[in-house]
């Protein structure tokens, strides 16, 4: 074969060009081909599902949006200081000791700061916010961020430890605000979000669904009927807000069940979060913002949930009540006429599930309000109207448990029912009535006085203390020098309480 030659180029240019410039197009073409059939499943591809039930979960999406929209603004961060006094010995500020030991042992500041994150939820354009008491209540210094990120120094207008409810007032005005809906209506199933700051990640929003009602925490010295729900909330939720469908919030979100998945091996969700209830919100708040303390209905009554072996004892259909085991001599429902052995299933209308939450119905309501209680008295049904009084301020929450005021002359004593098996273990006969010490604070009038655990107050200044009730009631009057009967192993004395915690002038010749 003959070689190609510069010659043979050049007589040929024309033709060659012409070849090469098809070649390019045919490659051009089977590019923009390929291309095609590529771009065409791409868009394919981006194109995602449609048609009629596409259209409700986006509509769903559109609500819930919408619902976040309008809630998040009136979502605060609450951020706390803590001023913490540090215990150091005077051995590390005297000369001598640093003449010889230098700074080997370097100074402990003497006081330290820690600080906490919580969520709180505007009521009132000017500047009033529902939080939980244990996000402020150890607080020296509020700080509250909107969702602005505008800061403004906090005060508290007032705490209820109680329900773990506090409110907290900003100096500022015209502010979003989230209203309060009607947590009664709730039912199990319905769909709720959680509005808060967990773990300091400001302003964040979960779904989940109601998974029971009427729940009890392990803490008796609280009035509980707790929302109990699987939106995720974390550390940092507390004092925010848990909402409905209707943008309302219906539950303050107070205390989780956890793992340690936090940052800081703090908790983490695992599904089980517990909100207060709008309708005790409702009535914590306004007596705080009006008056700066909580006033409570108030039945005088010791009360009990059933359970299958006394629901057939007291010819009760179901579980479903609660069972009156003690009466206040005297109280509102004695008055009214309700008897031991009755079983509460209904206060206005409201079914009652368990002693716990009638407790909170009760002191929902206020003082003097007038309620109607639905009974099974023997099985045989009757109604029962009560007018509630004023529940008293250091009455226990925990049936048959009670603590004296913190201030007064018996401060520092925690007393319960007498029981029958408390009577048989402490050796007492049937004729003695009265409240068991259960715990003496070592540094109490009570304690310098010579009362123990296991005494028996039967008197406090002549006036008999036959329940719980009759001793929180007694004790909150108690401010001077107090006259006490004990029993003491079967054995009566009198005993004079100071309340400086002086000298006891002990002895039956006393009065």
């Amino acid at each position: 074969m003959r070689p190609l030659t510069k010659q043979f180029f050049h007589d040929n240019l024309l033709g060659l060009s012409l070849t090469l410039i098809g070649v390019l197009c045919l490659a051009l073409s089977v590019m923009l081909n390929v291309g095609h059939h590529d771009f065409s499943r791409l868009a394919l591809a981006e194109g995602g599902l449609d048609g009629p039930d596409i259209e409700i979960l986006e509509r769903q999406n559109r609500a819930y949006e919408r619902i976040a929209d309008t809630v998040t603004p009136s979502i605060v961060n609450i951020r706390t200081t803590q001023v913490i006094k540090v215990q150091q010995s005077p051995f590390f500020s005297d000369p001598f000791f640093k003449q010889f030991f230098g700074d080997m042992f370097p100074q402990v500041p003497r006081r330290q700061y820690e600080n906490a994150l919580g969520s709180g939820v505007i009521v009132n354009p000017d500047g009033y916010i529902v939080t939980n008491n244990h996000v402020i209540q150890r607080a020296s210094d509020i700080e509250v961020m909107l969702r602005d990120k505008r800061t403004f120094k906090g005060k508290v207008v007032g705490r209820d430890p109680q329900t773990d409810l506090a409110v907290v007032k900003i100096e500022a005005g015209d502010l979003p605000t989230v209203p309060l809906g009607d947590s009664s209506n709730l039912r199990v199933g319905d769909t709720v979000m959680a509005f808060g700051n967990p773990f300091g990640l400001n302003f964040t929003v979960t779904r989940g669904s109601v998974s029971a009602l009427g729940r009890s925490a392990p803490d008796l010295e609280k009035l509980e009927n707790f929302i109990q729900t699987d939106a995720a909330i974390n550390p940092g939720n507390s004092g925010g807000a848990l909402v409905n469908v209707r943008g309302q919030v219906i539950g303050i979100p107070t205390w989780i069940v956890s793992g340690n998945a936090g940052p800081g091996g703090q908790g983490g969700f695992i599904g089980l979060g517990f909100a207060i209830p709008s309708d005790t919100v409702k009535h914590v708040m306004q007596d705080l913002i009006k008056t700066g303390k909580v006033s409570r209905g108030y039945l005088g009554v010791k009360i009990g949930s059933l359970d299958a072996k006394l629901a057939r004892q007291f010819n009760v259909p179901d579980t479903s009540g609660a069972l009156v085991e003690e009466l206040t001599a005297g109280g509102p429902a004695d008055k009214a006429g309700l008897k031991e052995g009755d079983v509460v299933r209904k206060l206005n209308g409201q079914t009652v599930e368990s002693s716990d939450q009638l407790m909170a119905m009760v002191a929902n309501s206020n003082p003097g309000t007038t309620v109607t209680l639905e009974v099974l008295r023997e099985g045989r049904p009757m109604e029962v109207r009560v007018a509630l009084g004023e529940r008293p301020a250091n009455l226990p929450v925990a049936a048959g448990l009670g603590k004296a005021p913190l201030e007064g002359t018996l401060r520092g004593l925690s007393v319960q029912n007498l029981a029958p098996a408390m009577r048989e273990q402490l050796g007492l006969p049937s004729n003695v009535k009265g409240v068991v010490i259960s715990e003496v604070d070592p540094s109490s009038p009570a304690a310098h006085a010579g009362l123990q655990p296991g005494d028996v107050i039967e008197s406090i200044n002549r006036h008999p203390v036959t329940s719980v009730a009759d001793f929180t009631r007694l004790a909150a009057q108690a401010k001077g020098e107090t006259l006490l009967r004990v029993n003491r192993g079967g054995e009566s004395q009198f005993l004079v309480l100071s309340p400086g915690g002086g000298d006891n002038d002990g002895g039956d010749e006393e009065q």
